[in-house]
């Protein structure tokens, strides 16, 4: 039955199934990037607070102030946002800064386990799920 027939008129189709897949990666990425984003802009509130909710070891090999840790929490948080912001345009220079932005905060979480371990631990698996979006999709299509 479909032997004379042709496709109906209307805008080109330009979705398919890795197109969404990639666009649908992307915008994970940028949500969690802001979430995670958001997440150290409030930590690094307390450390900068000085807060006792941080607790600290008496052996470890990188020893930080909590203050400065709390700074470092706060840049690198409010970059993320504005970074998570632009991926939702899909530009090429925001998923490069994604992808450098959840690497450094991977490294700075990981860099104070022993000042809040778990939280630590949590956000490191988001920066790497993050970074792994971002490098996977190919094309985003917004």
């Amino acid at each position: 039955m479909t032997e004379g027939r042709t496709a109906a008129p209307g805008p080109p189709q330009h979705g398919t199934q890795h197109e969404g897949l990639a666009t649908g990666l992307v915008v994970f990425a940028a949500v969690m990037l802001i979430l995670t984003g958001l997440l150290s802009v409030f930590r690094g509130i307390m450390g900068i607070a000085e807060d006792d909710i941080f607790v600290t070891t008496q052996n470890y090999a990188f020893e930080f102030d909590v203050t400065g840790w709390g700074w470092i929490h706060l840049a690198i948080g409010a970059l993320a946002v504005l970074v998570g912001f632009g991926l939702f345009t899909g530009a090429l220079w925001a998923r490069i800064a994604g992808v450098a932005l959840a690497g450094l905060a991977l490294i700075v979480n990981f860099l104070s386990i022993p000042y809040y371990p778990f939280w630590a631990i949590v956000l490191m698996a988001l920066d790497a799920f993050i970074i792994w979006a971002l490098c996977v999709a190919r094309k985003p299509q917004f």
